[in-house]
């Protein structure tokens, strides 16, 4: 444990925020601007401010005391729970969580919050913005559909829902514009590189930059299929305990989500897919499974191709040898 770092523990709630400094000392701030300014004095080039992260409440704040030179831990809720539940604590307040927090943090020293640049921040307020889009308009058009099956339509209800349907698809068309601009400034290359790879289209790729940032953030495959919750969980215990391997689930649901689509395709077009797919039902493993594997798989291919720089090649064949 390093002696010299000041760990603060900080709760946050939609109007406040409560802290626990190194001395076990209770604070509580307004979350905003005023808040976040005296909070600031409380601080030393020392100090690291521990939270967990809440919608969007967190936001603000940790930018703030990252753009101050104040370092940042943004550590998972499941951690600060198990944490919590090891200590056999009883109580449950905001105070008592900034407690915690502060003491998780003294213990575990968890790593440091680097953020996000304006740029990645605001392709993904576009891409959340254009999922809700896309689920409206999925009502809306069944809205119409149903509608027209009552028989007895009104047409000024009709009216309206394809008004608001036009006018919905126009702000969709306007966000991917923007987005494919902002991306193609930024990953141009990698872009065209991931559209290389059979069953990735130009959506696809685009969605890919944006939620793993350009593949930047992750050093290798393993923790980038982590990251996505593609990872297997296997529960075995002597003879008892034997539990069916799962994916974790434990990471980027839209991504995941993603890929999962992707797999369709890839299983027709992409060689290597349609080999593992094949592979894995022929050994009477379930279909969604074997889509899953090649979710996996699509994902490290484009994770290679990204990082080397070379498009794919349907010809490649790995010379790694495992003893």
């Amino acid at each position: 444990m390093n002696k010299d770092i000041k760990y603060l523990g900080i709760d946050i709630s939609k109007d406040v925020f409560d802290v626990c400094d190194n001395n076990k000392a209770h604070y509580q701030f307004t979350n905003g601007s005023s808040g976040f300014k005296k909070f600031l004095k409380l601080l030393a080039t020392n100090s690291i401010c521990v939270m967990e992260p809440t919608g969007y409440y967190h936001s603000r704040l940790a930018y703030f005391l990252l753009d101050t030179g104040i370092g940042v831990c943004v550590v998972n809720p499941l951690k600060i729970k198990r944490y919590i539940q090891m200590n056999l604590s009883k109580i449950k307040t905001d105070k008592s969580d900034a407690k915690m927090i502060q003491q998780y943090a003294k213990d575990c020293e968890p790593t440091l919050w680097t953020g996000q640049s304006k740029k990645q921040q605001e392709n993904l307020q576009v891409t959340r913005m254009l999922s809700i889009y896309s689920k409206q308009s999925t009502q809306l058009k069944n809205k119409i559909h149903g509608e027209e099956v009552l028989g007895t339509t009104a047409k000024g209800v009709v009216r309206s829902i394809k008004r608001s349907l036009k006018n919905l698809e126009k702000e969709i068309e306007v966000l991917e514009k923007a987005l494919l601009e902002n991306v193609k400034k930024e990953y141009q290359e990698s872009l065209t590189l991931l559209k290389s790879i059979p069953g990735i289209g130009n959506k696809t790729a685009l969605m890919l930059l944006v939620l793993t940032d350009g593949f930047q953030r992750f050093q290798s495959a393993k923790e980038l299929c982590s990251y996505a919750g593609l990872t297997p969980i296997i529960r075995q215990s002597g003879t008892s305990v034997k539990g069916r391997p799962r994916i974790s689930k434990m990471g980027n649901p839209k991504l995941r989500n993603l890929l999962f689509m992707c797999s369709f395709n890839a299983c027709k077009y992409n060689q290597a897919c349609k080999a593992l797919y094949d592979r894995i039902v022929a050994k009477g493993k379930s279909k969604k499974l074997a889509l899953i594997a090649v979710s996996n798989k699509l994902l490290k291919q484009a994770f290679s191709i990204v990082k080397n720089g070379v498009p794919f090649n349907k010809e490649y064949k790995s010379t790694l040898v495992i003893n």
